[in-house]
């Protein structure tokens, strides 16, 4: 079937559809990432966004029912230069042509994404609608300009668990898996090897703005029992649960809209439990301190994003994605800081100079990416630790 994207400024491209057949508006931006596509499409920081691979060919390993970061996909459409024809994976489930077309999700593939990437990068990311419908470009460019976009939205409240849970009480799905070292493994004992688990010894609570499943997995096997609260809980609400220690996690959109999040996060500052927040939260916390967001011209987006850890000189890989980060200049002289982006040097890291409380923009859980950032998690449990 035929597809097409447009466009704010004018731009139209026309390619081959694949997924499902519809239509949808969303911001349309880039990730770097070569592999985790299905990642990508689950992580519910992308609602609202047309999602872009600059890796030419995607979909050669296919889908599975285990990596996904939440309960469905996110993203509003998915464009790609080349769908691979094959697939060839044992750990996959089926095609990602079946898996958009199960999930609703329309994708374009065979257009020239290194000219519409270049675009985004110059002009910014930009709003746009792609369709595989009978549209035509004087339609799809209408609807591209008429989107509202992102900015003022609270896109947390759609992507949030809309009731508390304990994640993984049973132990079942957090721990990582390990190839099997046998000469003939069955499919089914590959995936049942598990690493052993540490007990889970530090109960915290987890605000879910939009959290991935990986982050949840990384916090149980650094031995935490994790409390997922919804995003609109209040402070008391959260430390009735009697936490050793509060996470706020990634999601999606503008950070300056969720002041019932700012609120509840400038109270547990205040309460002295020990804070860690990534993505979102970071921005939150950001907020919470005093300072204020923007948004940044094409955003971050990919597992490839450096970062300098000011404090030791270390460069951390990191995976990213956002499109709004902390406006450094806003913040309070007693908070720090700490890391910067080498691209642009935008506000990677912050930490309180006097309260237990720290943050980084990247998502240490690296679902997609490298593990570089991996160790934060360790050091959240060893301030937890610090203070009792």
């Amino acid at each position: 079937m035929k597809a097409i994207l447009a466009l704010e400024d004018g731009s139209v491209y026309e390619g081959s559809g694949f997924g499902a057949r519809g239509s949808a508006c969303g911001e349309v931006c880039f990730n770097t990432s070569m592999t985790g596509y299905q990642e990508i499409l689950t992580d519910p920081s992308y609602k609202g966004q047309i999602v872009t691979m600059t890796y030419p060919l995607i979909g050669n390993y296919g889908v599975n029912s285990v990596d996904v970061e939440s309960w469905k996909p996110h993203a509003s459409g998915f464009v790609i230069r080349e769908l691979s024809p094959v697939v060839s994976s044992w750990r996959a489930d089926q095609s990602l042509q079946d898996y958009l077309a199960e999930k609703g999700i329309p994708g374009i593939q065979g257009i020239d994404t290194r000219s519409l990437v270049k675009r985004l990068r110059v002009r910014g990311a930009m709003n746009g609608f792609i369709s595989t419908e009978d549209v035509s470009r004087e339609e799809a460019m209408h609807r591209a300009k008429t989107w509202p976009g992102l900015v003022g939205v609270d896109y947390v409240k759609e992507v949030t668990h809309p009731e508390p849970f304990l994640w993984d009480e049973k132990d079942q799905d957090s721990a990582a898996f390990k190839l099997v070292q046998s000469r003939q493994p069955t499919r089914a004992d590959a995936r049942a090897f598990r690493e052993p688990l540490p007990p889970a010894d530090i109960p915290i609570v987890a605000f879910d703005f939009g959290i991935k499943y990986n982050i949840l997995r990384r916090l149980r096997q650094h031995g935490f029992r994790v409390q997922v609260v919804p995003a609109t809980t209040t402070a008391q609400e959260a430390l009735a649960y009697k936490p050793a220690g509060i996470f706020l996690s990634n999601g999606p959109g503008d950070p300056s809209v969720l002041g019932y999040a700012v609120r509840a996060a400038v109270e547990l500052v205040q309460s002295g439990v020990p804070i860690f927040g990534i993505c979102l939260g970071h921005q939150i916390l950001g907020q919470a301190f005093g300072g204020k967001t923007f948004k940044l011209k094409f955003g971050h987006r990919g597992g490839n994003q450096p970062v300098k850890d000011l404090e030791s000189g270390r460069v951390e890989i990191t995976s990213q994605n956002h499109g709004f980060a902390v406006d450094s200049a806003s913040l309070p002289s007693d908070v720090a800081v700490n890391r910067v982006n080498l691209n642009d040097q935008t506000v990677e890291g912050l930490r309180h100079k006097s309260k237990p409380v720290f943050s980084v923009q990247y998502h240490p859980e690296a679902s997609p990416g490298p593990h570089d950032s991996n160790p934060l998690f360790a050091e959240f449990r060893r301030l937890i630790q610090g203070r009792s």
